[in-house]
């Protein structure tokens, strides 16, 4: 079986421009052609008229044709003017026209041939006209030469014979061609370059090709659950899929290609990854009340920011569960530090009661549940959200098996915290910052591992400080400690924690600052705003 082959794009367009080229060289050589030979032979005919009205009017022929030219000088002068001006013949003639000069001498004395002296001998009228001489063929001028009373007593022809105009219009037509064969070649070069810069400009697909890529992009974002909007350089919208609009609470049924992504999705931030022409991945933002995630890539082309790709998703069930998965997690892992902290408690005290030391066995018993029993009594009416209670009675255990003692001041207040504000980004930010305090104090000695938790809510904001002993910010990282991937640990997979909470807090409109300690180590302090959540 024969496999057809498709004619490619490239050579439809070169042949489509070759046909055009061809057919407007070609118009325009027929065109000319007729121009040229109309123009020449107008030229003729005025050249030849003109020197017929030369001769006819000069005083020494008016007189000879009177006198009947009895020395034959008509003969020369007629035979000069034509060796000077390149006619073929210059005839003079009586009123019969009877000739005077001629180039062939044995015509003298004969009658004009042709049959087209009558309107110059008898109606005095200057022309030209194109008959069969004696030389054959010719164009030919014929002006009457009138004498001083205005009688008519002969006649001038001047003319070029047909061979002869032929081959000046050869001529002119060889010029003619290769000007066309000229332009036929650079029309040629012309498809060819054209059609290879259109090939590459569409990546060497053909139409069906791009055609098919259409119809599996349509299908691919019509079949995906998160949004997509695309902008160009001048911020007009290209591409918004029925997600995008589903998500941004747009309508299903208009059009918005095209249209300024600023009047369509107002506070989008794609115009600053056009300036800026940097990623920005995986950042939370809120539209008309829905908390999503944003991704940002600008389009390169020739190293030019072109235009902006969003992707986002709602941050749905599948967020929710993930972040409860994360909390039991955290429970699971303060349930383990506990049980094996009161593991070791608990041999300790069986070990006390077998060597009947009955006095130490009770007094560590009071001091577990002293511990324990005091900071969960502040908790309840000092922190009532049970999520950041969990929290810091989690981190509590933790610092307890790590041998660090975590510090929390009594006379704090965390209980006016807004509905608004998401408790899992608070505990988020916390824990980050009490887990970095005991690595800082993890390698100093057991008496001076300490970190120091302080939380109020008085005023416009929520205000949380951690305070550790630990050794401090090396001078080399102070600056740059909440840049992603930076960090003070020598660990693989650190730098993160700093990033992550300074994010946080640009979603919750809130900020931090970090000054050394009067313990040795830092202080990190968070200023959450009541109000209104900023979303970038």
């Amino acid at each position: 079986m024969k496999i057809r082959r498709e004619v490619t794009l490239q050579s439809k367009l070169i042949a489509f421009v070759l046909v055009l080229v061809l057919c407007q060289v070609g118009i325009m050589g027929l065109v000319s052609t007729h121009l040229v030979d109309d123009i020449l032979e107008n030229q003729v005919g005025k050249r030849v008229l003109s020197m017929s009205q030369t001769i006819a009017g000069m005083p020494g022929v008016v007189r000879l044709i009177q006198e009947r030219d009895p020395k034959g000088e008509l003969q020369r002068i007629a035979e000069d003017v034509r060796m000077a001006t390149g006619a073929q013949f210059v005839v003079i003639g009586d009123e019969n026209g009877i000739r005077y000069s001629h180039p062939d001498p044995a015509q003298i004395g004969r009658p004009m041939v042709g049959g087209d002296n009558e309107r110059a001998l008898k109606d005095g009228i200057a022309y030209t006209s194109r008959a069969v001489g004696t030389l054959g063929l010719s164009l030919r001028g014929k002006v009457p030469v009138i004498d001083d009373s205005g009688r008519i007593i002969g006649i001038v022809s001047v003319g070029y014979l047909e061979d002869s105009i032929q081959q000046m219009l050869a001529t002119r037509k060889t010029t003619l061609f290769a000007t066309c064969m000229t332009l036929l070649i650079v029309g040629v070069a012309f498809a060819v370059g054209l059609a290879w810069n259109f090939k590459r400009a569409i990546f060497g697909l053909e139409p069906y090709q791009i055609a098919r890529i259409f119809q599996e992009r349509s299908a691919i974002l019509g079949s995906i659950r998160e949004g997509v909007v695309a902008i160009n350089s001048n911020g007009e919208i290209t591409m918004l899929n029925r997600a995008a609009k589903k998500t941004l609470g747009l309508s299903a049924d208009t059009d918005y290609i095209h249209q300024p992504v600023a009047d369509v999705i107002p506070d989008n931030g794609l115009h600053r990854i056009l300036r800026t022409g940097e990623s920005e991945l995986d950042i939370e933002h809120q539209i008309g009340g829905k908390e999503i995630v944003v991704n940002r890539v600008p389009i390169w082309n020739d190293q030019q920011v072109v235009g902006v790709v969003s992707s986002f998703r709602e941050k749905d069930e599948i967020d929710t569960l993930a972040r409860e998965l994360s909390r039991v997690h955290d429970y699971s892992e303060m349930l383990r530090q506990q049980t094996h902290e009161h593991s070791n408690k608990l041999h300790t005290i069986s070990g006390l009661i077998q060597l009947e030391a009955y006095d130490k066995a009770i007094e560590l018993i009071g001091q577990e549940t002293s511990g324990y029993q005091d900071l969960l009594h502040f908790l309840a009416t000092a922190v009532p959200d049970p999520v950041v209670a969990g929290c810091i009675l989690g981190k509590y255990s933790r610092a307890k098996e790590l041998k660090v003692r975590l510090d929390v001041d009594r006379d704090s207040s965390f209980s006016d915290v807004p509905e608004s504000i998401s408790r899992e980004k608070i505990v988020s930010i916390l824990g980050n910052l009490l887990e970095n305090a005991f690595q800082a104090v993890a390698k100093q000695a057991s008496s001076n591992r300490v970190v120091n938790l302080s939380l109020t809510d008085l005023g416009n904001d929520l205000i949380f400080e951690v305070e550790d002993s630990g050794n401090g910010i090396a001078d080399a990282v102070s600056g740059r400690i909440f840049e992603k991937g930076v960090s003070t640990s020598d660990k693989l997979g650190k730098g993160m924690g700093l990033y992550m909470i300074k994010d946080m807090l640009r979603y919750l409109n809130g900020h931090i600052t970090v000054e050394d300690s009067g313990l040795g180590g830092v202080i990190f302090t968070v200023y959450i705003a009541k109000g209104q959540q900023r979303y970038a």
